[in-house]
């Protein structure tokens, strides 16, 4: 396993690599969309709707539950995800000013 130097940049620089890491793979951003459109989406639906894997399915859902854009809800057998609105907000708002203090900086 590599070593992490996370401890060189601040909290602000993690945050938004860990956000763009998980919204970096198009699998994960169809995954996004279409439990966005769903409300109380399934690894089933997701897998007819991608054309992917269960189990890669399951990888990618517990990818975006660690930046906590899902939430779960369980029906007997069966998780359902919808998006976890509150921390989208957070996650649109990390990644925007990431781009805004950064276009602010090369107009200077």
């Amino acid at each position: 396993m590599g070593f992490s130097k996370k401890q060189l940049f601040n909290q602000s620089q993690n945050q938004v690599a860990n956000y763009t890491k998980v919204l970096g793979h198009p699998a994960r951003i169809a995954m996004i969309q279409h439990i966005s459109e769903h409300k109380d989406c399934n690894c089933n639906a997701l897998v007819k709707s991608t054309g992917l894997s269960q189990p890669t399915i399951s990888q990618h859902l517990g990818e975006i539950r660690k930046i906590g854009l899902l939430k779960q809800k369980i029906q007997g057998k069966n998780l359902f995800y919808s998006i976890d609105l509150e921390q989208l907000n957070e996650c649109r708002r990390v990644v925007n000013d990431f781009f805004v203090k950064t276009q602010v900086n090369c107009n200077k």
